[in-house]
């Protein structure tokens, strides 16, 4: 059924109806913190709801120390990084130092539009070590897989993945068992679900009591999932709905699953703002650890946060909105960004800044 002005109201009009009373929902996902920034949802909905944001945003859920090694690593002589475009300007634990800086600075950087690209500029150049971020969840896991069964087939032995692919459920766990967690309900990522199926996160109502809601990423999908969510909460009855049937199935895309089965296995893995969580990282299998870069290139980092004022550990965790940051809007702006929550196109701060007038 088409949205119209006339549906919308009466959605609005029926979570009104249904607010059993003030309720914190989290979106896991930053395609929907930015289409919540963009459309102005949260006016439209009563005051006694508050929409914040999860750990959702590949870029920003890579910790700093993570990008201090890829910062070392870019300025050795033979190697060529490679990378989406929201990651050059992520910066490490020292303000203003990034891939992009680095690139100033003789670094050999690309932007790829595709991991597989990667593979042919190591064809095209096997003089150079060419190394490709491997930046996502599961969505974009199954494009990484892809590029190294490519290199495999066609013999590119100068390509490699440094995999910072991560898993959402240990994740939203995680989080869950933390110490401040004030979340009632949570609107799942539509772009994971449509891989790993619906049922990967039936584990919110059956093992934690919490309502979930898949929910897709237009103005209108996103209230819905919203409604739906409040509904569950009058009626205290948590339970799995996939307001997103168009997308995603019960048990998702095979093939994208058998992709990350064929090349992947869980490990532990570090997050900003949650810490070091076990099975949540994926890297290559034995098989095929000749394309793993951080094992080419011996990669160690520590497993603690440097401090820093920027605040995006708590913003991805809910703990705070962008606008608590001290740093917001003044010594952190998209020019010259603090936290990767400022830089990334999902972000949190990115949207709240871009969409304040909203």
């Amino acid at each position: 059924m088409p949205w119209d002005k006339r549906r919308t109201e009466n959605v609005l009009r029926e979570i009104r109806e249904d607010l059993p009373g003030p309720l914190n929902l989290m979106e896991v996902c930053g395609t929907h913190t930015m289409a919540i920034a963009k459309s102005g949802l949260k006016a439209m909905l009563p005051p006694g709801i508050r929409l914040l944001s999860g750990p959702g945003c590949p870029v920003c859920v890579t910790p700093p120390q993570v990008i201090d090694a890829v910062l070392e690593l870019s300025m050795e002589k033979d190697v060529l990084l490679t990378s989406y475009g929201d990651m050059l300007r992520v910066p490490g634990s020292r303000a203003g130092d990034s891939l992009l800086r680095r690139k100033a600075l003789g670094a050999q950087i690309e932007t790829v539009y595709s991991p597989v690209d990667a593979v042919e500029l190591a064809l095209r150049h096997p003089e150079k070590q060419v190394v490709f971020l491997g930046v996502g969840f599961e969505t974009t896991a199954p494009g990484t897989a892809a590029a190294v069964l490519t290199a495999q087939e066609k013999g590119a032995k100068n390509f490699s993945v440094w995999s910072m692919l991560k898993c959402v459920e240990p994740a939203l766990r995680t989080l869950i068992q933390s110490e401040v967690f004030l979340v009632d309900g949570f609107l799942c990522p539509g772009h994971v679900a449509s891989i790993i199926g619906a049922r990967g996160f039936a584990f919110l109502p059956e093992e934690y009591g919490l309502p979930a809601v898949v929910a897709g990423f237009e103005p209108e999908d996103i209230l819905l999932a919203v409604s739906r969510l409040v509904r569950q909460l009058a009626e205290h009855r948590p339970r799995l709905e996939n307001a997103y049937p168009r997308a995603v199935s019960e048990h998702g895309n095979r093939l994208a699953q058998q992709m990350l089965e064929t090349c992947f296995e869980r490990r532990f893995d570090l997050w900003r703002g949650l810490g070091g969580i076990g099975e949540s990282g994926l890297q290559l299998k034995p098989a095929l650890r000749d394309f793993d870069a951080e094992l080419r290139f011996k990669v160690s980092y520590p497993e603690t946060e440097t401090k820093t004022p920027c605040r995006c550990g708590d913003v991805i965790t809910g703990r705070c909105s962008p606008e608590d940051c001290p740093l917001f809007g003044k010594r952190c702006t998209p020019e010259d960004p603090v936290g990767p929550c400022m830089v990334s196109s999902e972000g949190a701060c990115a949207a709240t800044w871009k969409y304040k007038g909203a």
